[in-house]
Parts: structure tokens; C-alpha cells; sequence
């Protein structure tokens, strides 16, 4: 059965907002995501990351389905007189139960398509080694320009290598 996805953008964070926000945050973090946190985050913690994530230069989006918020995405649109020109992937996040249902792509199509409103050409990202989002940042269209070692620490203490993208819109 095919989820039908609702993406909005978001300018303002509820309180409401900020609960779902902060479930989803926890929820991929448990679930091992590398995305600045590790496990066991406090729910304190969530609020106070999504309090402060909308700044100049952020567009948040939320996807939901059925009236849940299921994923989110980033877009940093570089403020710098020289990085008008690019912007950053930050935070995809998908909901441990609506994974390889195609919603990441989606948002990721959502971002694109704003980067080309804003006249971005060149978006950039990273991400852990050998997780999953590498497949799908491949399958559409990013291209690997490097690698760091060592660069993420992990719940267990490990390091892991971190993995540079790029694509030209």
C-alpha cells in the first residue's frame, strides 16, 4: 500500500510541533542515526535542538502521514557574500517505522526543488559511512568527493568514517 506524503514547510514551531519534532528526533536517534546525537536522548534535549533550528538561512519541512509526522528535512541556504550559490542538506530524518517506503527521496526532491527556487547550484551534505541514506543520496544523483576517518563518535565510543556529498542543480 502506497503512503500518500504531506510536506510543509514549517517558519514556526508549535508546541505541538515541537513534541512531534522531538519524538522523531528521538526515535531516529535510537535507531542509530548519525544526526549529531546519541542515544539515550532526553526529551529535553530534542526541545531544546528544534527551539533553537530555525535561524536565518533554515527552511524545515515536515512530512506527515495520516496526520503523523513521519520525517523532516533541512535546508541551510549559505549566508555568506561567496556561498550564494550553494546550500546544505541537514538532518534528514525518517521515522523508524516508514523507511524504504520512498519518503527520505521525497523529502529530498522537496529541498532540491527549493535550492533551484533559490537559486542554489550546488547542495552539499555528509553522512556516516556505511548507513543506508549513502544508497539513497547515490541513487539520486549526489556524488562522493571524500571522506574523513574518525570524524563521528558512535553510543558505543567507536569513531566512524564520515562521507562528503555533492550535486550541481
Amino acid at each position: 500500500m502506497t503512503k500518500k506524503f504531506e510536506i510543509t514547510e514549517i517558519t514556526q514551531i508549535s508546541d505541538d510541533l515541537l513534541q512531534e519534532l522531538s519524538s522523531l528526533l528521538i526515535n531516529v536517534v535510537e535507531g542509530g542515526a548519525s544526526v549529531g546525537f546519541l542515544p539515550p536522548l532526553s526529551l529535553e534535549d530534542a526541545k531544546k535542538y528544534w527551539r533553537e533550528a530555525l535561524t536565518t538561512g533554515v527552511v524545515l519541512w515536515i512530512a506527515k502521514v495520516r496526520g503523523r509526522i513521519l520525517g523532516t528535512v533541512q535546508l541551510h541556504l549559505c549566508q555568506k557574500q561567496n556561498g550564494t550559490h550553494r546550500a546544505e542538506i541537514a538532518k534528514l530524518m525518517v521515522h523508524s517505522d516508514s523507511r524504504r517506503e520512498g519518503l527520505g527521496k521525497y523529502l529530498m526532491e522537496t529541498a532540491e526543488k527549493k535550492a533551484k527556487d533559490e537559486q542554489r547550484s550546488l547542495i552539499t551534505l555528509d553522512t556516516r559511512a556505511g548507513d543506508p541514506s549513502n544508497l539513497l543520496y547515490k541513487s539520486i544523483g549526489y556524488i562522493e568527493v571524500g571522506r574523513i576517518p574518525k570524524y563521528a563518535r558512535s553510543d558505543n565510543g567507536n569513531l566512524h568514517e564520515t562521507v562528503f556529498y555533492y550535486k550541481q542543480m
